[in-house]
């Protein structure tokens, strides 16, 4: 996905055909991929690691560019598969 498209997803707030998953284990729960959503999809369980609300997830891919750990993913949605 390029810069230009994932600035343009998070502008307007348009849903891509991915969305982030976070690898639980890797987490530190910094809170970076929180402050970095433009909707709000990442919040803190427990204040052990970060978890993403798949239906507010629009795939953007801020939080996982913003990630220090590198522990955020994007893969296709499920429910947008063709």
């Amino acid at each position: 996905m390029s810069l230009l498209f994932q600035h343009k997803v998070y502008r307007e707030k348009k849903m891509t055909r991915k969305n982030a998953v976070v690898d639980k284990e890797i987490c530190v729960s910094c809170g970076a991929c929180m402050e970095a959503c433009p909707v709000g999809a990442i919040k803190t369980i427990n204040g052990c690691f970060a978890d993403v609300d798949i239906n507010k997830c629009i795939g953007c891919g801020l939080c996982s560019r913003t990630c220090p750990t590198g522990c955020i993913t994007l893969v296709e949605r499920l429910d947008m598969k063709k």
